[in-house]
């Protein structure tokens, strides 16, 4: 893929319909909620195969639009469904023509809105939390000995959620708590302690949008600069938040969805993949903290708009699908920095010690 001279939208083609997959933190499967024009079915991608293929899962009768999926180690699919004011978890899996289900119970939560949380490095482990007017509840709903199990009340309403580490035990939410947002690390080993991760000013809302465990580096969101903007930091370094100015596209949005695993003690040399949404439609953006530029490209045709992984080598790898191809992957890459950022820092200090330098933009 090469960049064209202006973005362009991929165009809506008919088998594209269908929620984005979420993919499992090891890049080996996939899932969605599918829809043939007349009902909504989960749909599990296999991507470690040399091509990749997908298999409806079907079951006695459609979803509803707003079905959760989840993708898990072993090739099943955890599904979500609201049954009569209550949180139903089970695991889908192929069965020749049909559709196996393997229920795991109910979470009853009152009017609490109840959703999964991406797919966590803990392989086998799903969670989801439910928020209710004052507190939220952590649920880890499947791999429990004894279905859904209560992991932790944490005060405040929280929302997001990104993995800080590679064994499934940190997870950051962003937790609205007396009228702003600052981002929490939460640690499953200690009944759900709360410490705080993110906080540039006391009148700013920041969340962490992306976390890689192997480099530290995370994508954040903060109105600390005046308005609205993304910068990166690195988890337990000693640098402050930055807020690069190529990451700053007026009357465009920018979200990040991706970042390279693999680049240990090198932050700076991590490939960073970007959703743009703008006039024209959604296209890609690509970024490493190294460089001062962002790389804007077409996006490929059918491609479920801000879903794709990295390799550790840095190649970009996007769901599509299109009339003809019922599950592609496309490629990209970016082009390798011009020089190898030093590595490390000499005195880790937690994030949120960091201080922010100036209010504009930096880097």
């Amino acid at each position: 893929m090469t960049a064209p001279t202006s973005p362009a939208t991929a165009p809506t083609s008919p088998g594209a319909s269908g929620s984005p997959p979420v993919i499992t933190a090891d890049g080996a499967y996939a899932a969605r909620l599918a829809c043939d024009g007349a009902s909504w079915f989960p749909e599990r991608w296999t991507l470690d195969s040399p091509e990749p293929y997908a298999v409806p899962l079907p079951g006695s009768q459609p979803e509803e639009p707003g079905t959760e999926v989840l993708p898990m180690a072993d090739g099943r699919v955890l599904i979500h469904r609201l049954v009569d004011r209550r949180h139903a978890f089970a695991l889908l899996y192929p069965t020749g023509p049909d559709t196996g289900e393997v229920p795991l119970g109910a979470v009853e939560c009152g009017g609490s809105r109840l959703t999964l949380l991406p797919p966590s490095p803990a392989l086998h482990h799903a969670y989801a939390i439910a928020v209710g007017a004052d507190s939220t509840d952590l649920w880890l709903v499947a791999g429990g000995a004894f279905g859904p199990e209560h992991v932790a009340e944490i005060p405040g309403r929280c929302s997001g959620g990104v993995w800080l580490d590679g064994e499934g035990r940190m997870l950051a939410l962003d937790r609205e708590l007396d009228g702003r947002v600052k981002s929490v690390a939460v640690d499953l080993e200690r009944r759900g302690e709360v410490s705080p991760l993110l906080q540039i000013a006391d009148e700013s809302d920041d969340r962490v949008l992306l976390a890689d465990a192997d480099s530290g580096l995370l994508l954040i969101s903060s109105d600390a600069p005046g308005h609205p903007r993304i910068g990166w930091g690195v988890l337990g370094g000693t640098r402050p938040v930055r807020f690069p100015e190529c990451l700053r596209l007026p009357g465009r949005t920018a979200t990040p969805f991706a970042i390279q695993p693999g680049q240990t003690l090198m932050p700076e040399s991590c490939a960073v993949a970007l959703r743009i949404d703008g006039d024209a439609g959604s296209w890609l953006g690509l970024w490493r903290p190294a460089e001062r530029r962002l790389h804007q490209l077409a996006a490929p045709e059918g491609w479920l708009a801000g879903a794709g992984w990295w390799t550790r080598e840095g190649v970009l790898r996007l769901p599509y699908v299109t009339g003809a191809v019922p599950c592609g992957i496309a490629e990209a890459e970016l082009p390798a920095p011009k020089a190898a950022p030093a590595a490390g820092a000499a005195r880790p200090v937690p994030l949120q010690q960091a201080p922010l330098t100036g209010r504009g933009g930096v880097g």
